[in-house]
């Protein structure tokens, strides 16, 4: 589990994409300081696990389905990814919940400048908007982002300077792809109600089901 606030920006050393999948290596000093093979690593956004650890890059291996559902498929070295690794217990949550697992890939729309900040606005696709809300929160290639406008294909978003410095928003241009994450808590609230599990018709644990058990 990840939080969306991004470690460190590394960059893609090589991305060998094969018939079956990806080898990709990425440059970045301090996460890599930080991983062992078997580790888990938020790429923009993107769950995967670490297979080789050295010179202060690390490499991962991504399949096919990876490829085909995530930016992955368009990126190329040189690129600037947004690495995070997972939340230790004790660590506090600066962000929201971010799973690693992207729900689909949106589009950078527009990007206007405001202040010495920027306002982005991304496409999203269509399947996503029942998850999303006003001032809510969303994944943008691994970062935590809070929703600022919400139409019916395209939200935007209201990134701050030091936002631009430390993530790869800062290299992004009008149609490069991103890895979207939806918040986990719309989902189970979706999948709560769809099973018709209201107060009356739930097993809930409570002090009379545990005195009709004779506890």
């Amino acid at each position: 589990m990840f939080t969306g606030i991004v470690e460190e920006t590394g960059e893609i050393r090589e991305l060998q994409i094969g018939a079956e999948g990806a080898a990709l290596r990425v440059a970045a000093a301090t996460v890599s300081a930080g991983l062992r093979p078997g580790d888990s690593v938020a790429c923009s956004g993107v769950c995967l696990t670490v297979t080789e650890v050295t010179g202060g890059t690390f490499r991962c291996d991504l399949s096919a389905e990876t490829l085909r559902r995530t930016s992955f498929r368009t990126a190329r070295p040189g690129r600037a990814v947004n690495l995070e690794r997972p939340l230790a217990a004790g660590d506090r949550l600066g962000g929201h919940f971010v799973l690693g697992h992207v729900d689909g890939v949106g589009r950078l729309l527009c990007s206007d400048r405001s202040g010495d900040g920027r306002m982005m606005r991304f496409e999203f696709p269509r399947e996503l908007e029942r998850y999303l809300v006003p001032k809510g929160s969303i994944s943008v290639d691994g970062i935590s982002l809070t929703i600022a406008e919400l139409g019916h294909a395209s939200f935007t978003v209201a990134v701050i300077p030091h936002t631009l410095r430390v993530t790869s928003l800062r290299e992004i241009a009008p149609a490069d792809l991103v890895n979207l994450e939806v918040d986990i808590l719309g989902k189970y609230f979706e999948r709560f109600f769809q099973l018709g599990l209201t107060p009356e018709r739930s097993h809930a644990l409570t002090i009379e089901r545990l005195k009709e058990q004779g506890f």
